[in-house]
């Protein structure tokens, strides 16, 4: 389904690899425009430049998952704190410097993409293309752009916020969360109006107007804005054509991707083209789970794995707990399963990553409302569908808790944890009661600046 929609990555690729022929390297943060597309087809290869920029090791390939996950009581790095281990153990622990690869990789990654789109929004208004098409990937870019610029904001807080094509000698300035947030707000209602519903078999993949619906809801809860949220997952929930799976276990794995759950996806594809996924290796704790290494990354705490109840239909399809390894003895070992897959080389797996599905819309319209039947009633479709039974305001903990926990169970190891606990405040709490090895007094809520940031642009303030 998704080799169609490859063709234009690849060439989208094709534009990344010369940058000369596209974009110069500005300072980090930033690219200069150099050459400018006329054509439909010049459109379109240089959007899927900013969807192939989703696969880079900064954003959705390693960096994300680092810093939205193991940074939370979810995951961590294990014992292995030595080489590459050491970026992701200290990001887990909160000793992570300004010079840590890990959160450098994600600001200038992140910004590639950004730039990229800044270009395509730039340049095509003058362009004498079908208004239709025009306006589709205007729409793209604008959520594609958008897309990064809530994971900078939600990560480093004050950020520069960059809407049009770096200009050489440009001072860049950084601006707050909020303002980052509120101009998402205004870029999304503009790409969902311009966004299909849904595209043939051979461009899916690509943004719809679920995807940009589903990240304004989201930005809207971020500030506070739950009637405002509430209205717009309203409109997901009754226009767009998403539903739960019927099992849980069939959200996973390369047979079932772009499926009717899902809403966006980073789409990954084998065969030694330079587009295959990590996960797999990074995730798998054994050599003989898969092809090549397997490195036991991005680990489930013993904290996470108590969380699910013996019921909980949930924990088979997203959770291992052993291994038999090349002796036939059993390891004992917590590791992600979701990601799980049969690469024929290391690092090169076909598995997608789910970024939006339809069970964190519910969950989101649940937040929105507030403790009520209603947002009850929607906690509980999803935790049905996991094989529980129904809680109410008289189930343990407040409604808060019992939201979080829920969130925290459905949506493991998909990069909202990190997000959910800053959004409801309890970035610290969470430590109180996990058993890591971190104390809450050391939870910082932003990572830092990276420093090749601070050296370029001296006016930066640094977070504490």
């Amino acid at each position: 389904m998704k080799k169609a929609y490859y063709i234009y990555i690849l060439l989208g690729l094709m534009l990344i690899s010369c940058s000369e022929d596209f974009t110069d390297l500005a300072p980090i943060s930033n690219r200069n425009e150099a050459e400018f597309y006329n054509t439909s087809n010049d459109f379109i290869t240089a959007i899927n430049s900013s969807y192939a920029g989703l696969q880079k090791d900064g954003v959705y390939g390693r960096s994300y998952w680092t810093m939205f996950e193991m940074r939370s009581e979810n995951t961590d790095q294990g014992p292995d704190a030595t080489g590459l281990a050491r970026q992701f153990a200290e990001i887990n622990t909160f000793d992570e410097n300004p010079l840590n690869e890990q959160i450098t990789a994600a600001w200038i990654d992140s910004f590639d993409v950004i730039a990229n789109c800044n270009i395509v929004l730039d340049r095509i208004e003058q362009a004498e293309i079908d208004s239709s098409l025009k306006n589709r990937i205007k729409g793209e870019a604008l959520f594609l752009r958008s897309l990064m610029y809530y994971h900078l904001a939600i990560a480093y807080g004050n950020i520069p916020l960059q809407i049009k094509p770096y200009v050489q000698g440009e001072e860049l300035v950084q601006v707050s969360a909020s303002e980052i947030y509120n101009q998402l707000i205004n870029d999304l209602n503009i790409a969902e109006e311009a966004l299909p519903e849904s595209y043939s078999e051979g461009e899916t993949g690509r943004a719809t107007k679920g995807a940009a619906a589903t990240l304004l809801a989201k930005v809207q809860l971020t500030l506070g804005q739950k009637s405002e949220a509430e209205t717009v997952l309203r409109r997901i929930v009754n226009n767009y054509d998403y539903k739960l799976l019927d099992n849980y276990e069939n959200i996973w794995g390369v047979e079932n991707e772009n499926n009717a759950e899902s809403i966006f996806e980073v789409q990954f594809i084998s065969g030694g083209i330079g587009q295959g996924s990590p996960f797999t290796n990074d995730f798998s704790p054994s050599a003989f789970l898969q092809t090549g290494s397997g490195f036991g990354r991005n680990r489930p705490t013993d904290a996470l794995v108590n969380s699910y109840s013996e019921e909980d239909l949930r924990f088979e399809p997203s959770i291992g707990t052993s291994y038999i390894n090349a002796e036939g003895e059993t390891t004992l070992a917590n590791y992600i399963k979701k990601y799980e897959s049969e690469p024929q080389t290391e690092y090169d797996s076909d598995v997608n990553f789910i970024v939006f599905r339809y069970a964190d819309v519910l969950l989101m319209l649940a937040e929105a409302l507030g403790e009520s039947p209603e947002a009850y009633g929607l906690i509980n479709e999803v935790r049905n569908r996991a094989g529980l039974e129904d809680i109410d305001e008289n189930s343990p903990g407040t409604f808060d808790e019992k939201l979080l926990h829920e969130r925290q169970l459905e949506l493991a190891f998909e990069n909202h944890r990190w997000p959910d606990l800053r959004r409801f405040g309890a970035e610290r709490e969470v430590f109180e009661t996990a058993e890591e090895v971190v104390e809450p007094s050391d939870v910082r809520e932003l990572f830092y600046i990276p420093q090749r940031e601070l050296d370029i642009n001296p006016n930066f303030t640094q977070n504490n």
